[in-house]
C-alpha cells in the first residue's frame, strides 16, 4: 500500500502530472496578465492546455541529414530535468518528496538541463536560424546561470544548510530573507526570466529576427515537450523564490498567493521592458549580478561578525 501511495505522490500530486497542470496554468496566467496590461483581452483558461494537446498530437518533422535520436530525445531529457527538479522542491506546500543534503545545487542543475537541452537540439538541427538561436541560448546560459545560483546560495548560508528542506523550515519561521537580501531576490527573479528567456531577455528565440530561434526546426510532440518543459521550470522557480525569500509556502493557500504575486510582477517587467540585444543581456549582467550578489554576500558577512 506504501509503494502505491508513493507511486501516486509522484505521478499525480504533488508529482508530475500536477506540476505539469500548475505550468500550464501558469503560462496562460501569465500571458493573461500581459495581455490585459497590454490593454488587450488575452487567451482563455485553456488556451494552454489546448495547444498543448494539439501539438503533442500532430506529426514531429525531423529534419534530413541530423540525428534522428538527438532531435527527438532533448526534449524529452529537458522534461525530465524540469520535473525531477521539483521532487526536492515543496510544492503546493507539502513537503518534497525527497531531500537529502545538498539537494540544491542538483536543483539548479537540473533546471539547467532545459536550457542545456534547448541550445543543443538547436545546434544540431541543421537550420540555421535555430543555430544562432543556439548560440543565444547559450550564451544567456552562462549570463544568468551563475547570479541565479548565487541568489539562491544566499538564504542556503543564512539557514546554515544547502537542503532545501532545512532552508524552507528556517524560512517558514517568520523569516522573510526579502528584507535581508532584497539584492538576491532582484537578482533571482531577473535570473528565472533570463533562463526562460522571457522578455526582455528574448533574444535567443526573437521572432522578428531568427523565426523561434533554437526551435524553429521543432513541431509537433518535440515543440509541445519543450514548452511543457518550460511551463514546468516557471513553477519550480518561482516556487524556489517564494520559498526562500517570502517566507515559505506552508500550505495551498501561500504557495497560490505567493508565487501568483511573483508571476504579477514578472509579467509586468515583460509587458513595460523592451527586447535588450544579446549583447546587452550578456555583457550586463554577467558583469554586475554576479558582483551584486557578492557584494550582498559580503555585507551579511560582515554584520555577522560584528
Amino acid at each position: 500500500m506504501e509503494a502505491v501511495t508513493n507511486i501516486g505522490s509522484l505521478l499525480f500530486f504533488p508529482g508530475g502530472l500536477f506540476v505539469i497542470v500548475a505550468g500550464l496554468l501558469y503560462e496562460w496566467f501569465d500571458h493573461k496578465l500581459i495581455a490585459r496590461l497590454q490593454n488587450r483581452l488575452g487567451p482563455r483558461w485553456f488556451q494552454s492546455f489546448a495547444d498543448a494537446l494539439k501539438l503533442l498530437a500532430k506529426e514531429e518533422v525531423v529534419p534530413a541529414g541530423i540525428s534522428r535520436w538527438a532531435f527527438v530525445g532533448l526534449p524529452v531529457v529537458a522534461l525530465a530535468g524540469a520535473l525531477t527538479s521539483a521532487l526536492y522542491v515543496p510544492m503546493a506546500g507539502i513537503e518534497p518528496a525527497f531531500s537529502f543534503s545538498g539537494d540544491l545545487i542538483v536543483t539548479v542543475y537540473m533546471l539547467s538541463l532545459l536550457t542545456l537541452c534547448t541550445g543543443l537540439a538547436g545546434a544540431t538541427s541543421g537550420n540555421r536560424f535555430g543555430l544562432v538561436g543556439a548560440t543565444r541560448t547559450l550564451t544567456q546560459l552562462f549570463a544568468y546561470e551563475a547570479p541565479f545560483m548565487l541568489a539562491l546560495l544566499g538564504p542556503a548560508l543564512v539557514a546554515g544548510s544547502w537542503q532545501i528542506s532545512e532552508i524552507v523550515a528556517y524560512t517558514a519561521d517568520h523569516h522573510w530573507l526579502l528584507l535581508l537580501q532584497p539584492i538576491g531576490f532582484l537578482v533571482a527573479m531577473i535570473g528565472l526570466m533570463g533562463k526562460l528567456e522571457m522578455p526582455p531577455f528574448d533574444s535567443p528565440e526573437a521572432e522578428t529576427e531568427i523565426v523561434a530561434g533554437a526551435l524553429t526546426e521543432y513541431s509537433g510532440r518535440g515543440l509541445a515537450i519543450f514548452h511543457i518543459g518550460r511551463s514546468v521550470e516557471l513553477v519550480i522557480g518561482l516556487t524556489l523564490i517564494a520559498s526562500f525569500y517570502l517566507g515559505g509556502v506552508d500550505n495551498l493557500l501561500h504557495f497560490l498567493l505567493k508565487t501568483g504575486g511573483l508571476l504579477a510582477l514578472l509579467a509586468g517587467l515583460q509587458s513595460v521592458l523592451a527586447r535588450l540585444r544579446i549583447d546587452q543581456t550578456v555583457g550586463l549582467w554577467w558583469r554586475y549580478g554576479a558582483l551584486l550578489v557578492l557584494l550582498q554576500w559580503l555585507i551579511l558577512y560582515a554584520v555577522k561578525l560584528a
